[in-house]
């Protein structure tokens, strides 16, 4: 698969480069995927819901009347779940939701995600000379963005290694979202409407060999 390298204005530079078909032509595994995102966004959860039960909470542990010959129910101490300020029957407690998924379930999704990104056009490949940047400076890469006429209000911004003025210049743009690419993820692909690479982040692609295509089990 060839990409055009675009510069800062949004037009072809004449160069392009070649990635991988097994990663960016493949046919998406939807398993695969949804396990991804499942795993990803059962991972944001903190799980540090706690309720109280009649164990944990204050109140006098006096049995209210007598067990027999009031012609009422029978009653222990005031800390029953029954009454007001009691204990919480069979309420939640603090525990992880972390999904553990294999290596290459998770390649295997990623690829799928990045071939459908593809399949619609909506990868763009920038040359390296766009990242350097003296200064953070918003308004330089809302312009790039805004040049590359994608259609999409949304963008993942991929780079080789971390660039703090690029990081910080990405921060303030609303449904923009700047990672590396050794911490891209199925969900943060999916989520964004346009991938942008810079080049030496493309490059990256077709020096690695691909993760074999194994089927998944539903």
């Amino acid at each position: 698969m060839q990409l055009d390298i675009i510069n800062i204005e949004g037009k072809k530079t004449g160069r392009t480069i070649e990635l991988p078909d097994e990663i960016f032509a493949a046919s998406p595994n939807n398993h695969a995927i949804w396990l991804a995102v499942k795993q990803y966004l059962a991972a944001q959860r903190q799980g540090t819901h706690k309720v109280k039960t009649r164990s944990e909470v204050q109140g006098s542990s006096r049995k209210l009347h007598k067990q027999k010959g009031t012609g009422g129910s029978r009653k222990g101490n005031i800390r029953n779940p029954l009454y007001k300020g009691g204990g919480t029957i069979f309420g939640p407690k603090p525990h992880k939701y972390a999904i553990k998924l294999n290596r290459k379930v998770k390649d295997l999704a990623k690829i799928g995600a990045l071939s459908g990104k593809a399949s619609e056009n909506q990868i763009w490949v920038l040359e390296d000379a766009c990242m350097e940047m003296e200064a953070p400076k918003t308004k330089t890469i809302l312009g790039i963005l805004n040049n590359l006429n994608s259609g999409s209000r949304s963008f993942l911004f991929v780079m080789p290694e971390y660039n703090e003025n690029v990081c910080k210049s990405i921060r303030n743009i609303p449904n923009v979202r700047g990672t590396v690419l050794s911490d891209i993820n199925t969900y943060d692909i999916l989520n964004a409407g346009a991938l942008v690479m810079t080049e030496a982040a493309a490059k990256i692609f077709s020096e690695e060999p691909a993760p074999a295509d194994e089927p998944v089990e539903a």
